[in-house]
């Protein structure tokens, strides 16, 4: 049965990999194999400027149609930063916390036009991320044919009372982990009429490095009469980044936001005890790094190139303190590479648990102590990857995914 599908998502591209956006586009295009999908979203490729960098208009994105419209403001970050420490420590006004969320952006009336004047062309309304104008406003239109997909973990933006306005409204909720479900249940009042703890998919990458090989027959071919070293898992990527002997891996958005400018400090104290390992970085850099030759910047990869360094590393870590899902965390798994965690993420915490695919760390000692042991362990390392992989076939299967999704787009047509 053929359903049409609007997603709702502050931005989207083939180029943001990482995020809430990429998880989106993931479903996205997964729903789009069964069913008509559209998403509705802005020209804005940064989400710290919002600026309007894809043109306005119609494109169409790996099957999916994809209708952007032109942000009408952008950000000043540092005043943004300032009004968020004043309104999150102070009593304000509901105003007060429009004139956040315009601030914050993306800021975007024409996209809230087009979904009040078109919204009730499509049988289904998902929502990706719940902090952003788009899901906050548009939620308000159709509450009975949305889906919420929160995405949320506990920070300070959380406790605004828009928020707690805005999760009584969705019809249907997708939560991404038990962990953000129960957080999100023990602390907002919900009306839905049908929930799943549902998360994302992660074979996508091992389908796509096929998909991205022009002559898979040729390279097989090669590959049988290379030298047994350089046959080695992810040896391409460690020739071209001049990776030798071990390494670390992260990917994503490089920024202190996401635990980067922690993890660089955690590993010189690694380096500065004797440690021989190296740590790649791979992701759109908004800070900047040490110019030490132990750190390697690997840039914005392809998803075949970001397949091979997962594959190459000796360990992912994924240093954030906030996490919802983590993608890096499941796709590290996926190719049978062991984790280490910020204990912080309670996400990721149940996922080493559950998985006993990785470790996490509190602290800066914890941190040494896990990297020392991880790399000095080789059975233990093949053990936790092997684990990983079961993990994820288990819980993270698309076809699992797509039938909890499935699943609320019927609940709403009741």
């Amino acid at each position: 049965d053929i359903v049409k599908i609007a997603f709702i998502v502050q931005r989207y591209g083939a180029e943001i990999l990482g995020g809430s956006e990429y998880h989106c586009r993931l479903i996205a295009e997964r729903l789009a194999v069964k069913h008509d999908v559209e998403v509705l979203t802005t020209c804005a490729r940064d989400y710290i400027s919002w600026e309007n960098e894809y043109p306005e208009g119609n494109d169409r994105i790996r099957g999916v149609t994809v209708r952007r419209f032109k942000n009408a403001r952008t950000r000043d970050i540092a005043a943004f930063n300032r009004y968020s420490d004043w309104i999150f420590h102070n009593p304000h006004t509901r105003e007060d916390e429009m004139s956040w969320l315009e601030q914050q952006g993306p800021w975007c009336p024409p996209l809230l036009e087009y979904h009040n004047r078109n919204h009730r062309q499509y049988d289904a309304l998902i929502f990706f991320t719940y902090l952003y104008a788009p899901t906050v406003l548009g939620l308000d239109i159709d509450p009975s044919r949305s889906i919420l997909v929160p995405t949320a973990h506990d920070e300070p933006a959380i406790r605004l009372s828009i928020y707690k306005e805005m999760f009584k409204k969705a019809a249907a909720v997708a939560y991404n982990t038990d962990v953000e479900k129960n957080f999100l249940k023990t602390t907002f009042e919900f009306r839905s009429v049908a929930e799943e703890t549902v998360g994302c998919g992660v074979e996508l990458l091992q389908d796509q490095a096929q998909a991205d090989d022009p002559e898979p027959e040729d390279e097989d071919e090669i590959h049988k009469r290379m030298p047994p070293h350089l046959r080695a898992r992810g040896a391409q990527f460690r020739r071209r980044h001049r990776l030798q002997g071990q390494f670390l891996l992260y990917g994503g958005r490089i920024d202190a936001g996401k635990g980067c400018e922690e993890l660089i400090e955690y590993f010189t104290s690694y380096k500065e005890q004797g440690g021989e390992a190296q740590l790649a970085l791979m992701g759109v850099k908004l800070m900047q790094l040490p110019e030490v030759p132990w750190v390697r910047f690997a840039g914005l990869l392809s998803e075949r190139e970001r397949l091979q360094a997962l594959e190459a590393a000796t360990i992912v870590v994924v240093p954030s303190p906030l996490e919802s899902l983590s993608l890096l965390a499941l796709e590290a798994m996926a190719v049978g590479t062991p984790v280490l965690c910020n204990a912080r993420a309670d996400v990721l915490v149940e996922h080493c648990t559950k998985s006993n695919a990785g470790l996490f760390y509190q602290d800066r000692d914890e941190f040494v102590e896990c990297t020392k042991l991880l790399l000095a362990d080789d059975r233990l390392r093949d053990r936790m990857g092997r684990n990983g992989k079961e993990y994820v076939k288990k819980n993270y299967r698309w076809d699992v995914i797509m039938q909890k999704y499935d699943k609320l787009i019927g609940a709403l047509r009741r």
